[in-house]
Order: C-alpha cells, then structure tokens, then sequence
C-alpha cells in the first residue's frame, strides 16, 4: 500500500476524513506495544496524544527504558536516531522522515570530522542536535539542560570542541569561563529572536518575565530574566510568582506551559523578519495526526542508522546518559 500512495507523490496515505484519530491511535499503539514521544516543539494536538512529553534529554531517557516493541518519535530525525542508536532491537518510527533539524543541517559530518582532525588535542563535545555521524566522532553529547554541568565535568585546563550551536556555545563558555572552540551553526528559529521586538513586548507587559532559550544569540539571552532548556523553562515557570512571561524559544512549549499554569500569561516572542505572533519550526511541525496514525498502521516510515556509525555513536550517548543520572538531571 505505502508503495502505492508514495508513487502517487504523497508523503503519507490519505486519511479518511471520517475517521476518529484519536481513537485509532491508541487502539493501534495499544495493539502494536508501541510508545509514542514528543518533543515540547510539536503540536498542541501531538503532545495530547503522546505518552511522554518532554525535551531532547527526556526523551532519550525514556527511549532508553522502555519495554515498548515501537517507539514512535514525533520530533525531528536526530531524535529518531538517537532512540534508534539506545534500541537497536527496536523498530523506531518517525511519522515524516522528512522532519529534519536547521542546526543539525549546519554541521556535515564530513566537514565536522575534518575539523575534529586539526585539532586532535581537543576532547569534542556535541549537541544532541546532530547528526549520528557527527555523534560517531564525539566523546561526549550533551543537551541545552545539562550542557553547561557537562563542560564542567572536564577539567578546567581541558580543550574542548563545542558542535554545533555556536549561540549554546557562547553562552556555556560566558557562565563556565572556558573558552571552547565553536562550530559555525545555529538553529534557524532560535536566531530568528530581536531584541527589539522583545523590548517591545516588554514595554506592553512590563512586570513580564523574559524566558529565553541558549540557543538564542547572546545579545537577546542578556534580556532574560531565566535562560534555560525548554524544560528548564517550564520549571521556571510553574515556580515563579509572576503572572506574564514573554518566551523567546518555539512557541510549541507554550502548550505545556499554559497547560501547566493555566492562570498565567505566556506571551510569545516573535521572529524579526515576521509579523506572526509566533515563532515555529517548520520541520517539527511536519508531524500531523494523521501521518502519527500511518506511522502506526504501517509501521513505516523507520529509523535506520548503520551499524558501524551507531557502534561508535552510543558511546557519547551513553556518557551523556552517565552523567545525567550522576548529576540527578
């Protein structure tokens, strides 16, 4: 069937109209064993549905103890890769294959491992937003919520290599005082914040709190009252005494926010270039229900990463994972 349908240019089959999704869904994840994680960037309709909901280091934490026969990964392709990479036995799905990730898009393998060579005194150390490739070449990965409790675990005295998020980067070597050598990369939505378009929010809520995600530039990560991982800012959040908060990452957390905090005011911060109210990730919002419903049908489309690459990439994971439970994070 999925031949059929991918012949005729569709990305997922059709779905009839009449059907209820939702019901579906946890009748074929009930009949599959099959989990169903999403990121806090998805969908407000994909995070309903999900069995867990979290960040890049939640969600390979869960990946890595569940006893499910399918993990579904309603986020972007590295995220797929790295369940696949801690669950070889399992069949990892992604609804769109094509949901990649601009940051770890910014970072070619083969141009990352040429640059790992030239400085062969470096211990290198990579976001989670990359690719398995990338991961392969790597000693240790870390993500925006124990990035800077990593660094810190090298000695002070260590070279290091920071891939790919140059933002991250910056920002973990002005709160650590190291001074890693960064790779060129951004994340396409996270660079897209203004100053001035959060000053003028601020000016319309003035008592408001300025919640910013690392992977912004420095000049916008010096307005926020509290910089953190989009977990990390949730738990701020649900902790503050205050009432508005401008949050400056993908407007996807303003679900759980809102969900968590239903008598508070989460005020979007807007992309420059743009006059939506919003700023979101074309590629996390790939995933639809319908495409999480063909997944399971179909159990189609899968992750697959080479046996050799995934041999060398779970090392860093593993490491990252280590540390993590060793930090309580």
């Amino acid at each position: 069937m999925k031949e059929e349908w991918l012949k005729k240019g569709f990305v997922s089959e059709p779905v009839d109209k009449s059907l209820d999704l939702k019901a579906e869904i946890n009748r074929l994840r009930q009949e599959k064993k099959a989990v169903i994680l999403g990121h806090f960037y998805q969908s407000d309709e994909i995070q309903e549905i999900a069995d867990f909901v979290g960040d890049s280091l939640a969600l390979a934490q869960w990946a890595a103890k569940t006893d499910a026969r399918i993990i579904v990964m309603c986020g972007v392709h590295f995220m797929g890769e790295t369940a696949k990479i801690l669950c070889p036995d399992k069949k990892v799905l992604i609804p769109d294959l094509n949901a990649g990730c601009s940051l770890a898009d910014s970072c070619p393998a083969d141009r990352f491992a040429d640059f790992v060579q030239a400085h062969p005194d470096h211990k290198v150390i990579s976001y989670v937003n990359t690719s398995a490739a990338v991961k392969a070449v790597t000693d240790v990965v870390v993500t925006s919520t124990n990035a800077k409790q990593i660094v810190e675990s090298f000695p002070k005295d260590e070279k290091l290599i920071f891939g790919p998020d140059k933002n991250l980067g910056n920002y973990i070597n002005s709160i650590t005082g190291r001074n890693m050598l960064l790779w060129d990369g951004a994340c396409h939505v996270h660079e897209k914040f203004s100053v001035e378009k959060i000053l003028e929010l601020k000016k319309q809520y003035p008592d408001a709190a300025i919640l910013v995600h690392p992977e912004c530039k420095g000049a916008v990560a010096k307005l926020a009252d509290k910089v953190a991982s989009t977990a990390g800012l949730l738990k701020f959040a649900v902790a503050s005494d205050k009432k508005d908060f401008i949050v400056a990452t993908e407007s996807g957390i303003l679900y759980e926010m809102r969900k968590n905090c239903p008598d508070k005011n989460f005020i979007p911060a807007p992309p420059e270039d743009s006059t939506c109210a919003c700023n979101e990730c074309n590629f996390m919002r790939l995933n639809t229900l319908e495409k999480l419903y063909n997944a399971l049908k179909y159990e189609w489309p899968e992750v697959q990463v080479d046996a050799a690459v995934a041999e060398k990439a779970i090392r860093p994971i593993r490491r990252m994972l280590e540390i993590s439970a060793q930090l309580g994070l």
